[in-house]
């Protein structure tokens, strides 16, 4: 008899296994399908969701979909692309959307929709406006037959509509991310809706990885890369935990790219927990060649994940090791979605643990990733059930990559398509409408491009655009520190601003410190490579920032920080830097941090008597429409 369980249709979209994973945490089985399934493949479903998707309805290679699953009596809820194949399906009308919205919005509810007696079962015990989360160029331009109006937004006049006659919902936001509030609240009202009884739970969970891993390794032993980060480190104790030591070896490999004394600190702690299956092999040289002279951000992941498989081959014919040992990965499902690694994804940055050399090794049957179907919380709860300390569950993400994909390089020749977009850029910055912060920061405020590109994330698609630069008044004339606005929600409201109104930018940064005397034209982009020089230039920045975190106590209240080292500066041996902290608990979405005044001030402060640094800048983006990383 199969499982019960709510049916995620994955059209592509990089939120798709959230939304099965949050079904699973509120305690109702979930699995993925594709949207073409068979409908004899989807017994046992208690209700289905359509995902979102980076296609438009009326794109020509949109992803095949199965008509016939609308005609089963069970209920379907739409999020995003799914809201329009909903609608499509009863003979709706979907276009592009007047506003694209990306980012917060407020849903304001049809007059009896929502709370203790909602007309619409999602929306029970919902009270008042809801802060929802939005991620869509197109929209509803007419709804289908039988559907009514449960809520909508400034923009959007169909964001959540029902037709209760046929057991169908649709949204056009996402509540499946943390940055819609009431979105487990919605997921658990149409588990109840569905008529699900709870059958998960995390001990479960468990159980599955280390049955998984046993039944994978089928006898073999197994060789881990690790990292040092999160991932990496609870894979290995899951691989011990079902394996035993004995069959399982660690490789921690320094790259070069690795924090101020990373590699050190890593291999004390895991020997302080009892691990003693691994070896340290320094390859700094081998990886700095690799990457040697790129300037593609693609092309540099590609690179250092290549050399990750040359290394691993190297160290295994040192080791003795027989063509029987797996190789293991501590791939998170982020990292596969992000990577284009599902039939109807698409790229947003590939992964060092999605090229080439990986998937060969992948086809052939000789990796094993346990916790690819995961999620970051999952993986860290993971790690708290088997009694990891927090020194390693809770430290912040680094992949394998580490550094180098913190920067940013550039061959110093001018980009045609750069002179082009750059002045397009600069004009519609100065158009947009930017009335939100105090008289006094309004009138000092001033607005620039950065000549660099970053890459993001809006509708599901990858952007490679320029970030825009705002600077408020200097705190002291001639010390280069400038005012930081106070009020996280006017920043946040002018950032989302910009990015939702511009085609060329996808980030809002604000100037913190720029050195004396240095006119804003001398800073101009410079050729720059990941090397020695600059690597050990960001892990200075990098250590004041964490060592500040640390001792302030807020490295554990937020998700990341990463420092990204640009080449814009008045010489080739200076650079400019972003600080960019992230606060996150699933990694597809995310928010700036908003640090304490004078913890900010330390750190600017200290960072500015660096003698190589000519700017700082501060990242106020959130995710979407900006990744984590400028990489």
């Amino acid at each position: 008899m199969s499982r019960e369980k709510i049916v995620v249709l994955d059209f592509g979209s990089q939120y798709a296994h959230l939304i099965a994973k949050r079904f699973r945490m509120l305690g109702y089985y979930s699995e993925i399908a594709l949207p073409s399934a068979d409908v004899e493949s989807l017994a046992g479903a208690k209700g289905i969701v359509f995902s979102g998707g980076p296609a438009s309805v009326y794109d020509e290679n949109t992803p095949d979909f199965n008509s016939e699953i609308l005609n089963l009596d069970i209920p379907v809820l739409g999020l995003c692309y799914g809201h329009y194949i909903v609608q499509l399906g009863y003979n709706g009308k979907v276009g592009k959307a007047d506003v694209g919205e990306f980012g917060f919005a407020e849903l304001n509810f049809a007059d009896g929709m929502n709370g203790a007696a909602a007309k619409c079962p999602l929306f029970k015990g919902v009270e008042g406006s809801q802060q929802v989360w939005m991620s869509h160029q197109d929209g509803v331009l007419q709804m289908g037959e039988g559907f009514e109006v449960v809520g909508s937004t400034k923009d959007c006049p169909y964001a959540a509509t029902q037709n209760l006659a046929k057991r169908r919902f649709s949204l056009q936001f996402h509540c499946e991310v943390k940055d819609t509030p009431c979105g487990n609240q919605i997921f658990q009202n149409f588990a109840e809706y569905c008529g699900m009884e709870k059958n998960w739970d995390q001990d479960t969970v468990l159980n599955i990885i280390l049955e998984n891993i046993k039944k994978e390794a089928d006898g073999r032993n197994v060789l881990l890369f690790l990292s040092g980060g999160v991932d990496s480190t609870i894979t290995f104790a899951l691989l011990n935990k079902a394996l035993g030591q004995d069959r399982v070896l660690g490789l921690h490999i320094d790259n070069g790219f690795m924090r101020k004394n990373e590699s050190h600190n890593v291999a004390e702690a895991y020997r302080k927990f009892g691990f003693t299956n691994f070896i340290v092999e320094d390859a700094s040289e081998s990886f700095l060649k690799a990457i040697s002279g790129l300037t593609d951000p693609q092309k540099k992941r590609m690179a250092v994940g290549e050399n990750f498989i040359t290394v691993r081959n190297e160290v295994t014919a040192r080791q003795n090791l027989d063509d029987s040992w797996l190789l293991a990965q501590g791939t998170l499902y982020p990292d596969i979605i992000e990577s284009g690694g599902t039939k109807n994804s698409h790229t947003i940055k590939t992964h060092h643990n999605r090229v080439a050399g990986i998937q060969e090794l992948i086809a052939k049957g000789l990796i094993i990733e346990p916790i690819r179907d995961l999620y970051k919380d999952e993986v860290r709860a993971i790690g708290k059930k088997l009694g990891l300390p927090d020194e390693l569950v809770m430290r912040h993400p680094f992949p394998g990559p580490g550094l180098s994909i913190n920067v940013l390089c550039n061959d110093g020749k001018p980009d045609a398509k750069d002179a082009e977009e750059l002045p397009l850029a600069q004009k519609e910055l100065d158009e947009i409408k930017l009335d939100m912060f105090c008289e006094k920061c309004t009138a000092s405020l001033k607005r620039s491009v950065l000549p660099v590109r970053s890459v993001g994330v809006q509708g599901d698609f990858r952007t490679y655009r320029f970030p825009a630069l705002l600077t408020f008044r200097e705190e002291e004339t001639g010390t280069g520190f400038y005012h930081f606005p106070d009020k996280r929600e006017k920043i946040e409201e002018c950032s989302s601003t910009i990015t939702n109104a511009a085609k060329y930018i996808n980030r809002t940064c604000i100037k913190l410190f720029q050195r004396p005397g240095l006119a804003d034209d001398a800073l101009k982009i410079q050729e720059g490579y990941c090397d020695r020089r600059r690597l050990d230039q960001l892990r200075e920045v990098d250590n004041i920032v964490l060592t500040e975190l640390h001792k302030s106590g807020w490295y554990d209240k937020i998700f990341q920080h990463l420092t990204i080292d640009l080449p814009y500066a008045s010489s080739a041996d200076h650079a400019s830097f972003v600080l960019r902290p992230v606060i996150s608990e699933d990694v597809m979405t995310a928010r700036f941090a908003m640090w304490p005044k004078e913890l900010l001030e330390t750190i600017v402060h200290k960072i500015a008597d660096l003698p190589f640094v000519d700017a700082l800048y501060f990242d106020a983006t959130n995710k979407p429409p900006a990744t984590f990383g400028w990489e």
